[in-house]
């Protein structure tokens, strides 16, 4: 993880965080990469997040995956989906609304 921040990437975390079992290896990485490099997104149509997983994956389903990220990293899952609209905005150099 280390090595792709250090080379500017951002990291993406998906519906899989959400898994209560089979995902410590994600849940591990979205509680400690930093906020200003986290992403969150839908892996869409794939990998709907709990509770609508086995169903077709949308966007629609983003907040179920910031609300885990949040709970995992101990933070108000707001900041979070703040910092991750920031961060998407600063990634896709979208003129900032803000």
């Amino acid at each position: 993880m280390v090595l792709w921040m250090a080379l500017g990437f951002f990291i993406g975390i998906a519906g899989i965080v959400t898994f209560p079992r089979k995902a410590e290896n994600v849940k591990e990485v979205a509680s400690k990469v930093p906020l200003e490099r986290l992403l969150i997104e839908t892996d869409a149509p794939y990998l709907a997040p709990v509770p609508h997983r086995g169903k077709r994956n949308e966007p629609a389903y983003l907040p179920y995956i910031a609300a885990a990220i949040a709970q995992l990293r101990g933070m108000e899952v707001d900041r979070l989906a703040e910092a991750t609209y920031r961060n998407a905005i600063t990634l896709f150099r979208f003129p900032s609304p803000l």
